[in-house]
């Protein structure tokens, strides 16, 4: 456990290393972090059941408080591996309003922005 990360890592069944590793991982790496799965109708249209988030993304929120509301993606955090949706704030108590960050394993991509060649590329592969 003395270098922050190793690509040669495979797996542990200590979540020490587990989180170690996630929190080490160069943003490459990261980046896979933040994918998750896809509708149903999107699941039936691009033969995938999952794909990374990019913003202009529309997603779903399907745990956690904010259950049920829709928004567009606004910033994605590769360093915290964390979405930030809008429409979703949370009031701090001097009345204040604050974006809340939300991991992407809570999320359902109801609508894909279709605005990067390379996305396009991969989705017209399958």
């Amino acid at each position: 456990m003395k270098t922050k990360f190793s690509s040669s890592w495979i797996k542990s069944k200590q979540a020490r290393k587990q989180r170690k590793y996630r929190y080490n991982a160069p943003l490459h790496i990261k980046q896979k972090f933040v994918g998750t799965h896809l509708s149903k109708e999107l699941h039936k249209r691009y033969n995938r059941r999952a794909m990374n988030l990019r913003k202009g993304d529309s997603v779903k929120v399907v745990r956690g408080q904010f259950k049920n509301k829709v928004g567009k993606i606004e910033e994605v955090s590769l360093k915290k591996i964390k979405v930030y949706v809008s429409g979703i704030e949370v009031v701090k108590r001097d009345g204040t309003k604050a974006r809340y960050p939300i991991h992407p394993s809570n999320l359902i991509i109801t609508e894909v922005n279709m605005d990067d060649k390379m996305r396009n590329k991969i989705l017209g592969r399958k």
